[in-house]
């Protein structure tokens, strides 16, 4: 069934005439007859009363033109909502972001961003796991992704993938002050990241490349940095998280340090997006992005 032949049959309606309804359709008067007797077959009803001058509806035909009308005002409808949706979403930037830089990142980083001018688009951030994050983007279900990287460390995001420098941070030990004075960071109880944190994937791989061991099984692992912190607060352990996320903790002496600055691990903050084009909105922002950094 074509469509077409609703508007024609509701033309029909009001014209109460073959030859101006198909002249206000724009077709021949034969070809407009020939798709109301096609619309009459499809719905396997006679529709149309031709015994007078001026057409009349049959019983049929009167019922089915309040569904014809319905149709067609769904559909407009539905049009409508369907590229008032599509605009929106071209126009909303969609981020995920690892945890850690979701609370400390983020916010100030999208100031800088704007300092010029506003973006002046919605936008949306969905905050998890790094291995989480990677599903998003290579999904296509967000156009960025914001996480910490190392050159060490692979991730799921090369090759369809590029990225941008936007920032810097660095791994540490911390604990709580004063606990396991005695103790080398090995040898403290160890709070440890699971294997879909990007910070424990980055540890891992710089502590292989520089020869380090791992350190021993852990009495806690979380793939949340912020979960590591609050067990370092309470003295649980040593635990090695973000200099972004304790930097109040060790400036007010809630953490302190638990290693040296050998021990420390510098990782960049890197912005992803797919290589493909994007929306106007998403290129506008890495063309924003990669001028300013």
């Amino acid at each position: 069934m074509d469509f077409a032949w609703l508007e024609d049959f509701l033309e029909l309606v009001e014209c109460e005439n073959f030859s101006r309804a198909a002249e206000k359709r724009g077709v021949s008067q034969p070809n407009f007859s020939r798709r109301i007797r096609a619309l009459e077959e499809w719905v396997g009803a006679t529709l149309v009363d031709r015994s007078t001058h001026n057409i009349r509806l049959t019983a049929a035909g009167e019922r089915f033109r309040l569904a014809a009308e319905e149709t067609l005002r769904r559909l407009q409808l539905g049009r409508e909502e369907t590229r008032a949706a599509a605009k929106a979403a071209s126009e909303t930037l969609r981020f995920a972001a690892t945890h850690v830089l979701s609370l400390t990142f983020f916010a100030p980083w999208l100031r800088r961003l704007e300092a010029e001018r506003p973006l002046n688009t919605t936008i949306e951030l969905t905050a998890d796991s790094m291995v989480a994050c990677e599903r998003l983007m290579i999904g296509g279900r967000v156009q960025f992704l914001l996480c910490h990287h190392h050159e060490a460390a692979a991730t799921r995001l090369d090759g369809e993938f590029r990225s941008v420098h936007v920032g810097d941070d660095v791994l540490l030990p911390v604990k709580a002050p004063g606990a396991f004075p005695d103790a080398r960071i090995a040898d403290a109880p160890q709070l440890c990241f699971t294997a879909e944190s990007g910070m424990g994937r980055i540890l891992a791989a710089a502590w292989a490349r520089a020869g380090r061991p791992a350190p021993a099984p852990p009495v806690f692992a979380s793939h949340l940095a912020s979960v590591l912190t609050a067990m370092a607060r309470d003295g649980r352990g040593v635990a090695w998280t973000a200099r972004s996320l304790v930097e109040d903790d060790l400036r007010n002496g809630v953490l302190e340090r638990a290693g040296t600055v050998q021990d420390e691990v510098p990782i960049e903050i890197r912005l992803w997006r797919a290589r493909a084009r994007q929306s106007p909105a998403a290129e506008a922002l890495w063309r924003r992005v990669t001028r300013t950094e």
